[in-house]
């Protein structure tokens, strides 16, 4: 086995959906034209991508326990190819919608399958830095995404964007066959079928340390999809930048992801984790509690926003990986069970998170950021409630 060709895959198949979720934020208005609906009627569009990325995470986790992990990685991608296109060729926004829907749960096996992967094969240290990379890799896709999206845009119609994720998704399909083992024999698969696969993963959730860290990054993830959602309004018609422009912004908030989550990776096994996951959630909170105080103080400058966003995302290159390691760790015995609660609670909380800029009252960045506080704060107070009873890491 090749596991620098092993990781490099899996990170693709972590990146994908991320991908889905927002590579086609820049074209919103774009939709919203074709389809001759509101941009709330949109944003609905990325919600229900998100439900299916935590529905799919939290059945198809349990079930990979079961069945093995090949067949469903391999399963994933070819849907979501096949579905991506019928996202490029959609009708009406009806038909968008649903199958954003199963486009989100088709990706979520990628995810949440190559996360059990990883535990299947690595452990401790080793398995943290190798969590490490598909977690920034996984966060960054969603800030690179809007970037790739402007350009595709620049190109054609925003139904180029779903082709390209089309090719995508073969692309991880021959990459899988190719790579990717089947990591857990039919000897260590759990018995009793998919129904035991589920009662198990209610057994995990009354581990009060895993529901903790499940609520960390639930919570931390429904911020970062409050930012992605809300930031093309925030940037674009707030502050009044291109789409180029504002695919820029992205990419510099994306380098502050890579370079926290390079120092992590440098730090775990000398830094405990649950420390370096406090410094993460101390980042996120300061950063978006600075932006609402200057924007309440009517402080509303394009640079000091940009700014307290790159904070936002360099505390989640920290936060991330950490949450994930930790709360993989405390579901140990059922990788694919806790890595599907992982992925449910990450996507659920995105998937609530994600309209809400939309629905606020005031100017666009002020509303982004109450939201993306919101978060980050119910994300601290998680944290808060686990410093008594550390007993992984």
């Amino acid at each position: 086995m090749n596991s620098r060709s092993l990781v490099l895959v899996l990170a693709g198949l972590s990146a994908v959906s991320p991908f889905a979720t927002d590579m086609y934020a820049p074209g919103f208005p774009r939709i919203a034209d074709s389809f001759g609906v509101s941009g709330a009627a949109v944003q609905f569009s990325l919600t229900a991508c998100l439900v299916g990325l935590a529905a799919g995470q939290v059945v198809l986790g349990p079930v990979s326990d079961v069945r093995g992990r090949r067949g469903l990685l391999l399963g994933g991608s070819g849907a979501f190819a096949v579905l991506s296109l019928v996202c490029a060729c959609a009708p009406s926004v009806a038909v968008f919608d649903v199958a954003r829907l199963l486009q989100g749960v088709a990706g979520g096996a990628g995810i949440v399958v190559g996360r059990a992967v990883i535990s299947d094969l690595f452990s401790g240290v080793h398995a943290a830095r190798r969590l490490a990379t598909l977690s920034v890799i996984g966060s960054v896709a969603p800030v690179v995404a809007p970037v790739s999206g402007g350009l595709v845009l620049g190109l054609g119609s925003w139904r180029l964007v779903f082709v390209a994720l089309a090719a995508a998704g073969l692309a991880l399909l021959g990459a899988v066959w190719r790579w990717v083992p089947e990591s857990l024999p039919a000897g260590r698969r759990g018995a009793g079928g998919p129904r035991a696969a589920l009662r198990a993963t209610a057994g995990l959730l009354r581990r009060r340390a895993l529901v903790g860290y499940l609520l960390v990054m639930g919570c931390g993830l429904g911020a970062l999809f409050a930012y992605i959602s809300g930031s093309p309004f925030v940037f674009q018609e707030g502050y009044g930048l291109s789409p180029a422009a504002f695919g820029l912004v992205f990419a510099v908030n994306a380098l502050g992801t890579v370079a926290a989550g390079a120092a992590f990776g440098r730090l775990a096994g000398r830094v405990r984790l649950h420390v370096l996951l406090g410094v993460g959630v101390a980042v996120t909170a300061g950063s978006m509690g600075t932006l609402v105080a200057l924007l309440a103080a009517g402080v509303d400058t394009l640079l000091l926003t940009w700014a307290c966003l790159f904070g936002l995302t360099s505390g989640f290159g920290v936060l991330l990986p950490a949450a994930t390691a930790l709360a993989l760790a405390a579901g140990d015995d059922a990788p694919g069970a806790a890595s599907g609660l992982l992925g449910g609670a990450q996507f659920a909380l995105g998937a609530a998170a994600a309209p809400l800029p939309g629905m606020l009252g005031g100017g666009p960045a002020l509303s982004t950021a109450v939201v993306v506080l919101g978060f980050t704060l119910l994300s601290a107070a998680a944290f808060a409630g686990l410093v008594r009873s550390w007993p992984y890491g």
